[in-house]
């Protein structure tokens, strides 16, 4: 899914986006979804849809409640990921890789330089 050459980045409200070029994939932390529990339904957008940066995007549902899921960058959506349809535990499974939730094609690749490394969010977790 993502390879050496990706960059990954997140946010303060717990996203991550794994870049390549100017496109995205875009999901919420392992952090986030032990925080929320149990997702049992994933509102995906729609393919095509333009998003601003700080946008909602997703709605997740779980047994403990409901948690919007915002746009790390602006751009389009280019996919989703369709088995999440059938299967919305796969983001408590694996949310930093299968139980991503959608990919995107970014508008503007320097509003990446806002997010923070890896290092940066587990301190900010810790």
């Amino acid at each position: 899914m993502t390879t050496e050459n990706a960059v990954k980045k997140y946010t303060e409200s717990h996203e991550w986006v794994s870049v390549e070029g100017n496109q995205g994939t875009v999901g919420i932390t392992e952090h986030a979804q032990s925080e929320l529990g149990d997702i049992v339904f994933v509102e995906l957008p729609e393919v095509g849809a333009q998003v601003a940066a700080g946008a909602e995007v997703v709605v997740l549902e779980s047994t403990k409640a409901a948690a919007d899921v915002y746009a790390p960058v602006a751009g389009r959506v280019t996919a989703v990921n369709e088995a999440l349809g059938n299967h919305p535990d796969q983001v408590n499974k694996s949310a930093e890789a299968e139980g991503w939730l959608f990919k995107m094609e970014l508008s503007d690749p320097s509003e990446l330089d806002g997010l923070m490394d890896e290092t940066s969010y587990q301190g900010m977790i810790g």
